[in-house]
């Protein structure tokens, strides 16, 4: 019976997306009707794909066959726990953006929204049908229609120069990540039958080919993850989309990569090897790293954003590396707290980086400015976005009890309880790994309180932002929607680790069991280490609101009002503020050997003087250029052989068929 199962209902919703896509072009006349009708359907799409993952979480598998693609392949889609999970995370965050979307493109022309909302809605179609693909082939249609609905998406303001490069540079990296998959599937493969995946998983692979599978799937899905050195084009892609664009692909498409490499690593592949998860972790620990640090010397505000995808999505990795570490030594209880805490992580991520996302693109929208060095002050003039800008940042930071500090504490208490383990160097390596972490965590909590600061604190940097308007109600609703998120993932963590059982066991065989009630998490014992996140958000709210009591009903009468000191300085404007650039120029001075830094100074006697300076990637100059530079002397090359005379192409065609009679049989 049609629709009788909850993988049909998600390919339902799919059909639907696909569907409302195509009837955007036929009101490309109706501008009203594209932003407020169009989008918020999509926006119950993303609710009801939720739902079905959330019944796929607690429900048994589901399969279905689909009457499409070529004669002897049809397209086989399967729901299990591990898909339902990336589901979740997917209609989760894409409803709060669709529906922030609805009031975003409402300024925007007819005729560009309608072909928008197309590749918007085929982009979501696309994530979800990789996520459902039971093979080969079906997995990489869908992966293709992520990638070029995307690109379209991303190069919307397609006449910018800056914008048709980074479209491009996205476009090639996807496209080499994809055939490393491609090559990922021939090897599992391997002549044992079709490209189902039901095939790959009975398959006996010996550890050199199974590691050459895991190789080009790292590989692969690395560049869609943005994973160093394959992350060139993440920070240019993002900021080029627009906002709600930017926070769909940082916040759900990096996740379709993580999903994949979980789906090959411990699913489709017969056998795990030890090393596997040392490559990830320390892969995982110079993105995180790598990320970081090129965040907190950004100016402009969606690039810091970018950067900061980077950071976490190394956070990721290192954590699917710890995993794997611990499932191949032996250790799963272990390997369940990793792999839960990898979860959560991604999980929190879709929200609080959607949430980021968004709130700059209400920043964008208000002002026209996406340099830091431009805002300042907006809390007075954007009061909603600001505060609901500040739930995501401090989320980010990983303060409790907010949904960012719970995974990474999950995550550190993995690395600090680790017991010794059969490798020695392992040994050696984790502690420094711990430390790793933890420096890239400290350092994101520096690069939001730059982030907020200067975008929102202080005064206006610029006599335009006191015409700053607040973004409307659908944004505002969008933004509530993330917020409420990353309230509620931080509030009740035992919860939604129980949630998480059965991805859990799917991978590991063993589940994270907390040692204590729904109210306190202890993911060993209560005796190592525990966490209340409802007690200490009571205890924090009464200590404020006793403060405030008393502050205003005893001291009140007691209070003398004078100017602040002012330093000395009798007249302060927004030029004595701390920039952008001031707040990262400590970094940049530590950290300046990874980076290419370009000055630029005024002369001395320059009554205005304006000092303005950028941290670039050393690797793009180191390794993408070199390569760059001999592709195009290839290209010259092949060219030359192109004459416009057609006495040469028979010369060419005589050539061929000589070699071919003389040197084949």
């Amino acid at each position: 019976m049609l629709f009788s199962n909850p993988v049909q209902w998600a390919w339902g919703v799919v059909l639907f997306w696909l569907a409302l896509g195509f009837a955007a072009l036929l009101l490309q006349d109706a501008q009203q009707l594209l932003s407020r009708l169009v989008f918020p359907l999509g926006a119950l799409g993303a609710l009801a794909i939720a739902g079905v993952g959330v019944a796929g979480m607690t429900g048994p598998v589901s399969t279905a066959v689909l009457p499409i693609g070529l004669p002897d392949l049809p397209f086989h889609l399967r729901l299990d726990a591990l898909s339902a999970f990336f589901m979740v995370l997917l209609g989760g965050a894409a409803f709060g953006v669709s529906v922030y979307a609805s009031g975003y493109f409402r300024s925007m022309a007819a005729g560009p929204l309608a072909l928008l909302a197309l590749w918007y809605h085929l982009f979501l179609a696309g994530m979800v049908t990789v996520l459902l693909a039971d093979d080969a082939y079906a997995f990489m249609v869908a992966w293709e229609v992520m990638a070029l609905s995307s690109y379209f998406l991303v190069t919307t303001d397609h006449k910018i120069p800056e914008i048709r490069r980074a479209g491009f540079l996205y476009l090639l990296i996807a496209h080499i990540g994809a055939v490393a998959l491609l090559l990922t599937f021939g090897v599992l493969q391997g002549g044992h039958g079709d490209y189902t995946f039901d095939t790959m998983r009975v398959a006996e692979m010996t550890p050199l080919w199974a590691s050459a599978a895991y190789l080009l799937a790292l590989f692969g899905f690395g560049a869609k993850a943005g994973l160093v050195p394959m992350h060139v084009w993440l920070p240019e892609a993002h900021p080029a989309a627009p906002s709600p664009v930017s926070a769909l692909m940082s916040g759900v498409m990096l996740k379709t990569a993580i999903y994949g490499l979980l789906r090959v690593t411990f699913d489709l592949l017969n056998v795990q090897i030890g090393w596997w998860g040392t490559l990830a972790l320390a892969l995982g620990l110079i993105t995180a790293l790598y990320g970081v640090i090129f965040a907190a010397v950004q100016s402009d505000m969606k690039r810091l954003l970018a950067w900061s995808s980077i950071e976490n999505i190394g956070v990721i990795i290192a954590a699917f590396g710890l995993t794997l570490i611990f499932y191949t030594d032996g250790k799963g209880a272990l390997a369940a707290l990793t792999l839960t805490a990898l979860l959560y992580h991604a999980l929190n991520h879709a929200f609080f980086k959607g949430l980021l996302f968004v709130g700059t693109g209400s920043v964008l929208h208000a002002t026209g400015a996406r340099q830091m060095g431009q805002l300042g002050g907006l809390m007075r003039f954007m009061p909603w976005t600001a505060w609901l800008t500040l739930v995501g940042a401090l989320a980010i930071a990983g303060l409790p009890p907010l949904n960012g500090f719970v995974s990474e504490w999950l995550l550190l208490q993995a690395f600090l309880l680790t017991p010794g383990l059969s490798q020695p160097y392992l040994n050696m390596v984790i502690p420094v790994a711990a430390a790793t972490v933890a420096l890239a965590a400290a350092l994101a909590a520096y690069v939001m309180v730059k982030f907020y600061g200067v975008v929102f604190l202080g005064q206006p940097r610029h006599p335009a932002l006191h015409d700053a308007h607040e973004a409307g109600w659908p944004e505002r609703l969008g933004m509530l929607w993330l917020a409420a998120g990353c309230v509620l993932l931080g509030l009740f963590p035992a919860q939604v680790i129980g949630w998480l059982a059965p991805v859990v066991y799917l991978l590991t065989g063993q589940t994270l069991v907390n040692d204590g009630n729904w109210l306190i998490l202890a993911p060993v014992s209560a005796e190592r280490a525990s966490y209340a996140p409802l007690i200490f958000f009571a205890v924090v709210a009464a200590v404020l609101l006793l403060t405030i009591l008393w502050v205003r009903r005893i001291y009140h009468g007691r209070v003398r009002r004078s100017d602040p000191w002012d330093c000395g300085y009798p007249e302060q404007d927004a030029r004595m503020q701390d920039s952008a650039e001031g707040f990262g120029q400590p970094i940049r001075q530590i950290f300046e050997v990874f980076m290419r830094v370009e000055r630029e100074t005024p002369d001395p006697f320059d009554r205005k003087p304006r000092y303005s300076g950028a941290s670039l990637d050393k690797l793009w100059f180191v390794l993408y250029e070199p390569i760059a530079r001999v592709t195009g002397w290839l290209s010259e090359q092949a060219g030359r052989l192109q004459h416009g005379r057609i006495q040469w192409y028979l010369i060419y065609s005589f050539a061929t068929l000589i070699f071919l009679l003389v040197f084949t049989r």
